[in-house]
């Protein structure tokens, strides 16, 4: 994956806001920033890129950001930006309509027309968002439905838009252990998620491909066991209940990855013992604990399981991973 990380406090004081100023028209779209920051801008940026799609991870002061008409003109890269804020609030003015979204809800805007938008920081002062620019040519519903969502507040806290904002809060932490080839299957998919979110709230469901129905699904039950690990009652048919389909359509879906749906559990809930086990800060807890905390009732089942997935007893992992040289 294509991933750059930039941080103003790495530049002289005098050059960090029109750096900024510089790095948003050039990574987002060409704007005019003010702020009351000027002076000793402090912000940072991680940019994930994703084949056409882009993904920042932003951190800045109070600022505000105006798109005018004059820059419409000049050049329009037909972009829609959707943004989740993560701390802080957002407020813009865009398509005679006029929004305020706080921590968790998702906007949508773009850049064919005019905006005045304004960040508001947190009691630390900083603001934290991010935003994902997608061609608007991108999604397959009608423009003129898609549209009718601009400058208005949605939910990124329940349904479909929880389970984008998870998707997005995970991407970047976890991009270090994604390779190269893997950035076009993840732009794909965030194109598929997001277009699913807009026509649930469009009401245009039977637009969307069944391909990006297909992955919308999947990354649901795959978000939907990460979140049930430790319930002893997660089983293939509580997935199954849980998203409305049969258990025989649910092992359908898993045959392509070569994995049956308990395998995957089992392997998800090792994957999350291994990470305890190595975590300095639950060396007090004992290994039958943190087995059970995922699910593993039985502690001679776990150390099985173990040592198949792994090569090594679950002790012996943990003595290795607590005493290695940092």
């Amino acid at each position: 994956m294509i991933e750059t990380v930039l941080r103003s406090e790495d530049l002289p004081v005098a050059d960090r806001f029109e750096w900024w100023q510089e790095l948003t028209s050039h990574t987002l779209t060409p704007t005019e920033i003010t702020s009351d920051h000027a002076d000793d801008f402090r912000a940072g940026v991680r940019l994930l890129e994703l084949g056409a799609v882009q993904v920042s991870v932003l951190s800045y002061p109070s600022l505000r950001s105006r798109r005018t008409p004059a820059l419409v003109r000049r050049s329009d890269p037909e972009l829609y930006h959707l943004a989740l804020t993560l701390k802080g609030r957002q407020s813009i003015s865009h398509c005679r309509r006029d929004a305020l979204v706080g921590v968790g809800e998702l906007l949508l805007y773009d850049t064919s027309h005019p905006y005045d938008a304004s960040a508001f920081p947190d009691d630390d002062g900083t603001v934290e968002g991010i935003v994902v620019n997608v061609p608007r040519a991108a999604f397959p519903l009608p423009a003129a439905k898609v549209d009718r969502l601009l400058a208005t507040p949605l939910p990124g806290d329940t349904g479909m838009g929880a389970l984008l904002s998870q998707f997005l809060i995970r991407l970047a932490p976890e991009s270090d252990s994604c390779r190269p080839q893997d950035a076009i299957r993840l732009g794909g998919l965030t194109v598929d998620l997001i277009t699913a979110f807009l026509a649930h709230h469009t009401d245009t469901e039977d637009g969307v491909p069944p391909e990006s129905r297909h992955h919308t699904l999947m990354l649901g039950i795959h978000s939907f066991i990460e979140r049930n690990l430790g319930d002893l009652k997660l089983s293939p048919s509580a997935v199954a209940a849980s998203h409305h389909i049969s258990v025989r359509y649910l092992h359908r879906l898993f045959q392509p990855q070569g994995i049956t749906v308990s395998a995957w559990i089992r392997q998800r809930r090792l994957e999350r013992c291994r990470r305890d086990l190595a975590d300095p800060q639950l060396s007090d807890k004992p290994i039958g604990f943190l087995a059970a905390r995922w699910g593993f009732v039985h502690a001679s089942e776990f150390t099985r399981a173990f040592r198949r997935a792994y090569g090594i007893p679950p002790s012996t992992y943990r003595q290795d991973a607590l005493h290695s040289e940092p």
